[in-house]
């Protein structure tokens, strides 16, 4: 699991893209994403996707990705967040 954020010009624009776009995510190993807008921040989206970081690295260089975050509106570079633990129930 991989937990990401990014500022967006326009969330709807930004979730119809990003939904658009699965396909090429799958390409590189993504098995799914949840997106959860910040309740505090209408610009701030979180996303946590089922997928490795390689295969998101892969994603990132991959030269058509590019055009699809220009589409989504991004107003930021998606951060992923630093795993600090994992813990059963």
């Amino acid at each position: 699991m991989i937990l990401t954020t990014a500022k967006v010009e326009d969330f709807d624009r930004f979730l119809k893209s990003f939904s658009a776009a699965g396909e090429k995510r799958r390409q590189h190993g993504s098995k799914g994403a949840l997106v959860f807008r910040d309740p505090n921040q209408d610009d701030q989206v979180w996303v946590v996707f089922d997928w490795n970081e390689k295969g998101l690295q892969i994603f990132e260089s991959d030269p058509e990705v590019l055009p699809i975050v220009n589409e989504a509106g991004l107003k930021t570079r998606p951060q992923t967040a630093t795993l600090s633990g994992e813990y059963s129930a």
